[in-house]
């Protein structure tokens, strides 16, 4: 099978990649993102969706995603290293931590997406799942995982942003997804992400990325947000979603015509 991916690749080309949301876990919406020109799909199990552990549907989607030449993005509830081996072995390529904290869950997680890492062994486990057609394509199967896999993480929390200096700096860390909700949260704002305080959490984790060299991701849920984020140095850009669309599209024409 081809394990190219090809987010990771545009992100190391330094261009931008644009995603949306699957909210309804359909195999159809993926289709359809791909034939729209999407670069990725937004793939939330950390607040919905099915159970993370249930590889099957997550097979399900991964095939969709290779017949529509789109990658998935995979949003875990967390960095259990038995959780990122179960995704990758369902073929996903792309995954996404939320509520980090510190350097050393952040290495240990990517750690679980590599066979080498870092000078020494990684932390992948060998699958005869469907990342390796069950065993039958092997040639090449461990240098292609470890060029193709990438992980990021969110950083929305105080924690993370104290850390984030050494938590940029683990090695192969793919991404930083900025998550100026939750971080609101977290200093006592909750959903004030206007307010100062989370501003000024947000600016320094964008200037902190971009000088370290790590790729930064968010949202942008209009054609305005996304040129003002891509100004801010803003690469992987989550531009709306299925329900999300749907919603105003639908309400609109049912309230014109009752």
């Amino acid at each position: 099978m081809d394990r190219t991916n090809h987010l990771r690749r545009t992100l190391e080309a330094g261009e931008s990649a644009y995603g949306a949301q699957a909210a309804t876990f359909s195999p159809a919406v993926v289709e359809v993102y791909g034939s729209l020109g999407l670069d990725w799909v937004w793939v939330d199990l950390e607040h919905a969706g099915p159970s993370p552990w249930d590889g099957q549907w997550l097979s399900d989607l991964t095939r969709a995603a290779d017949v529509a030449d789109i990658e998935l993005l995979v949003r875990l509830p967390g960095g259990d290293p038995k959780l990122i081996r179960k995704a990758l072995d369902a073929g996903v390529r792309t995954l996404l931590i939320p509520r980090v904290e510190s350097a050393a869950e952040v290495r240990e997680a990517v750690a679980a997406t590599r066979f080498r890492y870092d000078g020494g062994p990684g932390d992948r486990g060998v699958a005869r799942g469907r990342v390796t057609e069950w065993g039958r394509d092997t040639d090449g199967y461990v240098e292609e995982e470890d060029a193709n896999v990438t992980l990021g993480v969110m950083i929305e929390n105080a924690a993370a942003v104290e850390s984030l200096d050494d938590i940029l700096a683990v090695p192969d860390l793919g991404f930083v997804f900025v998550g100026p909700a939750d971080l609101s949260v977290s200093l006592g704002r909750p959903l004030e992400k206007g307010h100062p305080d989370v501003r000024g959490h947000v600016d320094r984790i964008e200037r902190a990325a971009l000088d370290a060299g790590v790729p930064l991701a968010g949202i942008a849920s209009s054609a305005e947000a996304v040129r003002d984020a891509e100004d801010r140095g803003y690469q992987l850009l989550r531009i709306g979603g299925d329900i999300s669309s749907a919603q105003p599209v639908l309400g609109e024409r049912l309230d014109a015509v009752r």
